[in-house]
């Protein structure tokens, strides 16, 4: 048996949101959804290297990296991640260690901890939530302070000829 096809409607199809508009580049499916580019290190997995181009990094499992920029950032309970990242905003519930600078907010759940460097413009610390190390507010205007200069190491050093 066979069935008749629907009539078109009269009326003209709405314009697809991805579909180019006059003056506009044209917009992917993601940016319509208003979603980032994420990368997802599930529980149980080990991750160790470069990450580039993410804009969202959420770690349930391990990560081990040198150097991560990305916009944000999200440790849930149990995952580890250890090394150097600089990102908008971070939501630590499991365990980061090493240095870590945020521009924006950084907030500590109740089983987060930061060990080592985190440096941030705003801090958030729920009740059980654990900082050891070194903590330095980022304020307006400025940019993170470097590290500073091992004393003991400069004072070993002889001082320069014409110092």
């Amino acid at each position: 048996m066979s069935r008749s096809p629907i009539p078109p409607s009269p009326s003209a199809p709405p314009a697809s949101p991805l579909a180019p508009q006059p003056g506009r580049a044209p917009r992917t499916w993601r940016e319509e959804q208003g979603e980032r580019r994420t990368l997802v290190v599930g529980r149980g997995i080990s991750l160790q290297g470069t990450v580039q181009d993410a804009e969202r990094l959420v770690v349930e499992g391990t990560v081990e990296a040198s150097m991560i920029h990305a916009a944000e950032l999200s440790i849930a309970p149990g995952g580890v991640f250890k090394g150097e990242i600089e990102v908008e905003d971070a939501e630590i519930a499991g365990t980061i260690d090493g240095t870590l600078t945020v521009r924006g907010s950084l907030v500590v759940r109740s089983t987060g901890r930061v060990l080592g460097t985190a440096r941030c413009r705003r801090l958030q610390v729920e009740e059980g939530g654990q900082i050891s190390g070194r903590m330095e507010m980022i304020t307006e205007g400025a940019a993170p302070e470097p590290p500073r200069p091992n004393l003991a190491a400069s004072a070993s050093q002889p001082a320069s000829p014409g110092a």
